[in-house]
């Protein structure tokens, strides 16, 4: 209580919640995991999360840091410990057009930094389903992907600064917005995927890119993951690699797609092994003008190349947008994906990334291996094909743990067995640990621990995750 008492003095009475005013910030997105915190503070400023940390260590009390929330690895579970929400700290600092960055405070939502770059004529390439609620520290502290990796990288690529704020309240000031320094260790990229463990972002530079001034985006069904994997390198030759997105949605997705979304009409009538939405961005003038026949050069070289593969036999159907509406139609069947999978309970999810080559096996292997170990099971992916990242989804017949556990460990088999990793771009959080005992080399988990230690040496900062 006394800590509560000081909290309150140094952030006002209204930015320190308690009880029912802290259940918005009590569960995760998925509503699994409940808690109940100490406490919820919201400090408005970097001196205020420092006076906030300070305040924790002399109490002696774990800090869960929480951004959007939106988070499906339980990275926010916080059972008495004091919540620091960055929701507060919300502002775009500065926008620099000729630098093509942008210095953002770690509460900014991922939508409002899309607009405010949009008004320059830029964009920020980081796009997921969750863009209206996910904010920058989350996306920075989980390596956060999405649908642009494939062009553009996860979010620590496209990070050029940090300010983060360490165990002890001392700020360390990373602000650069160099694309060059080699002025000792990137501590960086230490902070960038340590879901708060290590110290908590609070301000960042991110690089900015030119916003497309065209789009060229299509529904394609294919008879192969390879022939997939073919069009996509042959669109990537033919744009200079200018493909954006190259979604996977096989017929499981599209089928409970349907069952979730009765009123909207399906991409093809006959049902394919393979559905892809596929869009590529122009941002020269030369791809982007529309032509005589009113269609953007991107749009007719998309189209050729659709076409050309149809005669060979590697494509066997496509629909190009024609309207922002159809762009948009397309896009919303892909970005259901959680609504989707958690349209049925209970669920094994696993976020796993593999070469691009082995997709093919995974999704051939699990078929063959689920009924083994549990018969009745059904399975959903979607994959950011692209970048070989797979959402594959487990409907188990119980809900049982132990189940559970041997299912996850199944596909932790196969992935390790094709050289891929069982974290993609959702974090560790909770859910991940017994996955890190198993999987993670033991060097890297003790070499992990002891940046742990020497960082936050009395385990107050997001302690139980990341790190077993």
């Amino acid at each position: 209580m006394d800590l509560i008492a000081e909290l309150r003095a140094t952030l006002g009475a209204a930015h320190v919640l308690c009880g029912a005013d802290a259940a918005p910030k009590a569960h995760d997105p998925t509503g699994k995991r409940r808690w109940t915190p100490l406490a919820v503070a919201r400090p408005a400023t970097t001196d205020e999360v420092a006076a906030v940390l300070r305040l924790a260590a002399k109490a002696r009390v774990p800090v869960v840091p929480v951004s959007g929330n939106t988070g499906l690895a339980g990275g926010t579970l916080a059972e008495g410990a004091l919540m620091l929400s960055l929701d507060r700290m919300n502002r775009i600092r500065e926008i620099r057009p000729a630098a093509r960055v942008a210095v953002v405070e770690a509460g900014v939502i991922l939508s409002r930094l899309h607009e405010a770059a949009e008004e320059h004529g830029l964009y920020f390439p980081l796009w997921f389903g969750a863009r209206g609620s996910a904010m920058i520290g989350g996306a920075l502290s989980t390596n956060a992907g999405g649908s642009n990796v494939l062009r553009y990288g996860n979010t620590r690529a496209l990070c050029l600064g940090l300010e983060v704020v360490l165990a002890d309240g001392r700020v360390m000031n990373l602000m650069g917005a160099l694309h060059k320094d080699n002025s000792g260790l990137d501590l960086k990229d230490l902070f960038i995927g340590a879901e708060g463990t290590l110290g908590i972002i609070t301000a960042a530079v991110m690089k900015l890119v030119p916003k497309p001034a065209a789009y060229a985006t299509a529904m394609v069904a294919a008879p192969s993951l390879p022939a997939a994997l073919d069009l996509l390198n042959r669109l990537q030759s033919a744009s200079g690699g200018a493909v954006e997105a190259f979604e996977y949605m096989p017929p499981s997705y599209m089928a409970r797609y349907a069952l979730c979304h009765p009123e909207a009409r399906p991409p093809f009538e006959a049902t394919h092994p393979v559905t892809l939405l596929v869009e590529l961005g122009a941002t020269a003038p030369r791809d982007a003008i529309p032509g005589p026949d009113g269609a953007p050069p991107v749009v007719t070289l998309l189209e050729e190349t659709l076409a050309a593969m149809m005669d060979e036999g590697l494509v066997s159907d496509a629909i190009v947008a024609r309207t922002e509406t159809q762009r948009m139609e397309m896009w919303s069947r892909r970005e259901a994906a959680a609504e989707i999978t958690f349209s049925r309970q209970p669920l094994v999810d696993n976020d796993i990334a593999v070469p691009l080559d082995r997709v093919e096996d995974f999704v051939r292997l699990m078929a063959e291996k689920l009924p083994a170990l549990d018969p009745g099971a059904e399975d959903i992916t979607v994959a950011h094909l692209g970048d070989g990242n797979l959402h594959y989804t487990v409907w188990p017949t119980s809900a049982d743990p132990a189940l559970h556990d041997r299912i996850r460990a199944g596909v932790e088999d196969v992935v390790q067995d094709l050289g891929g990793s069982f974290s993609a771009e959702h974090g560790v959080g909770v859910s991940k640990l017994p996955t890190m005992v198993r999987r993670k080399d033991a060097v890297a988990l003790d070499v992990m621990r002891a940046i742990k230690a020497a960082l936050d040496p009395d385990s107050l900062l997001n302690p139980g995750k990341l790190i077993p």
